[in-house]
């Protein structure tokens, strides 16, 4: 691209601000789009793993069948946690009970995730932004993010699968998209659920020093009617859960959006091209080859989608920015793959929306502008 094309496609541009403005803007919008949901899918899977991030160890050991944290029912008779801590190259184990669980809150259904833990042992939340952790089998915590749309306060009461509690702490980064947790003492989610004590959900399991999580994993899968895996691999199928969920309406989303940018801007610089037919012709007739009439359709394609493409990031990470300060439970995750890509497709959109406009320049007889 010399500046001396760059100089013509811009004059040719500017010749139609408000053209060349709602084309840019169409663009913009596209890439807004296509970043946004890119976002909210990348915070999505991160929250998705938030929980098993936090926990201590390595390893995960849930009830046979049963590969991921939030799509099944785990649950460990009594005497799997001691039969674990005996084996050899285990360190240390934290016992989790967990369930899902519908709370009406203030005459509004909430589905939340039960955590049952031991607060010596470890298992619940990592952050308190007020209150405490739970001390008798009456109290919880909430997210603040939950309570907060639900409007409750450190010391108010609310009803569990029907008993009383009260709100003794309020969590932070616990709350999602996906799921919002809440955290009781395990004894008090035994009584809920009905089950005998020493029964969990999962085990999250740290291999002593100089014990491989291999070998570990290995002696582990011995243990009777249990499921041992990597936390990373937990949290794996579980992205790959709400993948199956969401991947599917977000990519129709963007692929619609892309489509939409490309027509935008095709639209345009064929329109542009059309009223300019006479003067390519007359270009054509003293003896400018085609490729240096495409490579200036292509510069003008080139030039709207890269500011529009810009500008749609920026206004990308205003929305996101927007969108988790209104509803802190969506997170949004703009990183440098999303822009990159974002400005990848923008070259795309630029090299479709020149086809049309070549076409007509390639079609073009120069004895057709002396005509008439």
């Amino acid at each position: 691209m010399t500046s001396r094309t760059l100089f013509v496609a811009s004059r040719n541009l500017l010749r139609n601000r408000t053209r060349l403005g709602l084309s840019v803007a169409g663009v913009a919008l596209a890439v807004t789009l296509v970043v946004l949901l890119s976002g909210l899918r990348g915070g999505m899977y991160r929250q998705v793993g938030l929980y098993q991030e936090h926990m201590p160890g390595s390893i995960v050991v849930a009830q046979q069948g049963v590969g991921n944290l939030l799509a099944t029912t785990s649950l460990l008779p009594a005497g799997t946690d001691e039969a674990v801590q005996r084996i050899d190259g285990v360190a240390r184990v934290t016992p989790v009970l967990a369930q899902f669980a519908i709370l009406d809150l203030h005459g509004r259904k909430q589905p939340v995730y039960l955590i049952g833990y031991e607060t010596e042992r470890g298992g619940g939340p990592w952050f308190l932004s007020e209150g405490r952790v739970p001390a008798a089998d009456d109290e919880a915590v909430f997210d603040r993010v939950l309570a907060s749309r639900h409007g409750m306060h450190v010391g108010d009461r609310f009803s569990l699968l029907g008993r009383t509690f009260t709100l003794v702490g309020l969590s932070r980064g616990t709350s999602s998209f996906v799921v919002d947790y809440l955290f009781v003492r395990k004894g008090a989610l035994e009584g809920l659920l009905s089950v005998s004590p020493g029964t969990a959900s999962f085990l999250f399991v740290e291999p002593a020093r100089g014990s491989s999580d291999v070998a570990l994993l290995g002696r582990l899968r011995d243990v009777p009617g249990t499921n041992s895996l990597s936390k990373r691999q937990m949290i794996a199928n579980d992205e790959a859960l709400m993948g199956k969920l969401f991947n599917a309406p977000i990519l129709l989303m963007v692929t619609i959006a892309f489509f939409v940018g490309t027509l935008v801007v095709g639209l345009v610089i064929y329109t542009a091209a059309v009223e300019r037919r006479r003067e390519y012709g007359v270009l054509k007739a003293i003896g400018a080859e085609n490729r240096t009439l495409y490579l200036l359709v292509a510069t003008q394609a080139l030039v709207t989608t890269l500011v529009g493409a810009a500008l749609g990031v920026l206004l990308a990470a205003g929305a996101g920015q927007l969108i988790m300060a209104l509803r802190p439970q969506f997170l949004v995750v703009v990183e440098a793959t999303t822009v990159a890509a974002s400005l990848g497709s923008g070259l795309l959109i630029a090299v479709l929306a020149s086809i049309a406009p070549a076409w007509l320049i390639a079609r073009l007889a120069p004895a057709d502008v002396f005509r008439g």
